[in-house]
């Protein structure tokens, strides 16, 4: 047995305050009787819930994109620094979506966030080849010869294999870079193997999506039908 209002909470009707207004306007009826307290004890696997008149399916899947500020922190909690999770807006947060990869505390940029796990991996997956591009300022100048290392595979100082990669020189110190991929701190990783140490990264584009004039710590509400996997 589950409360009521956390079966709907779950099921991602609205949050738990607008959801106790709900119940006591008589908006909600659990077995064709119209519900009177968010407390009521509802047996989740067998009751049949209508909220006004629509029957209560599973929590509806949710892709989020925040321009994440530096600064910020990839986790869902941390003792010492800010989180990407306090930049959810609150209409978001009782569906629990959680960040899909990471972008480094310093790095700014796209990050993405979902609650189903499924398409999740789908994004993540080296397999499924979904690229990610970077906005780098960085000492030193790319060359062709940095062009051609990248699209053979980097291989850093630990020995790591990196993916072959798209590296393009936007000018003196200005680099975009495509990767497939999301091993720890891996932009700067490549780019330091060629000498180019990064100043300045920002994610601009993932799976097809781009920023765009998101501005930065604000997030908008994507279609899955956007992106590109």
């Amino acid at each position: 047995m589950q409360r009521l209002d956390k079966l709907l909470s779950e099921a991602g009707v609205a949050s738990r305050k607008d959801l106790k207004a709900m119940i006591r306007a008589g908006r909600v009826s659990v077995d064709g009787v119209t519900a009177k307290s968010p407390e009521q004890k509802v047996d989740e696997t067998a009751a049949q819930v209508f909220v006004d008149g629509a029957p209560v399916g599973k929590q509806r899947a949710i892709l989020l994109m925040l321009h994440k500020p530096a600064g910020f922190v990839t986790s869902t909690d941390d003792p010492r620094d800010r989180t990407v999770m306090e930049l959810i807006p609150e209409q978001y947060r009782y569906l629990r979506p959680k960040p899909v990869g990471r972008l480094d505390k310093d790095t700014e940029g796209l990050l993405l966030f979902t609650n189903d796990g499924q398409l999740a991996h789908r994004i993540l997956s080296p397999k499924k080849q979904v690229f990610k591009c970077y906005y780098a300022e960085h000492e030193g100048q790319a060359t062709e010869d940095d062009v051609a290392a990248f699209q053979a595979g980097i291989i850093l100082k630990d020995g790591d294999v990196c993916l072959p990669a798209v590296l393009t020189p936007q000018g003196q110190g200005r680099s975009l870079v495509e990767i497939c991929e999301g091993k720890y701190h891996q932009v700067r990783r490549m780019m330091a193997s060629r000498g180019m140490h990064v100043n300045y990264l920002k994610r601009i584009s993932e799976a097809g999506l781009e920023l765009g004039d998101l501005p930065v710590g604000c997030v908008r509400e994507v279609e899955v039908s956007e992106l590109d996997l």
